[in-house]
């Protein structure tokens, strides 16, 4: 059996994140980034089926852009 080598790439390289990586990304909460990313029109979420990604620049922009979350 061939064994596949699992491709590591660095969170900031990534274009799309899981709700984890964008909280040890970030430091903040997985409960509050998955609160976010319910709000209606949320600029940095990514829907592939069921599941939500968080889209890097438009989350960090989307940081940037607010003194409190």
């Amino acid at each position: 059996m061939i064994e596949k080598e699992k491709i590591i790439i660095p969170v900031w390289r990534k274009v799309t994140m899981t709700v984890e990586e964008a909280a040890a990304y970030s430091s903040i909460g997985i409960n509050k980034i998955r609160e976010m990313l319910k709000i209606p029109n949320c600029p940095f979420v990514l829907y592939i089926g069921n599941k939500k990604l968080v889209k890097r620049r438009e989350f960090e922009n989307y940081i940037e852009g607010n003194i409190e979350l």
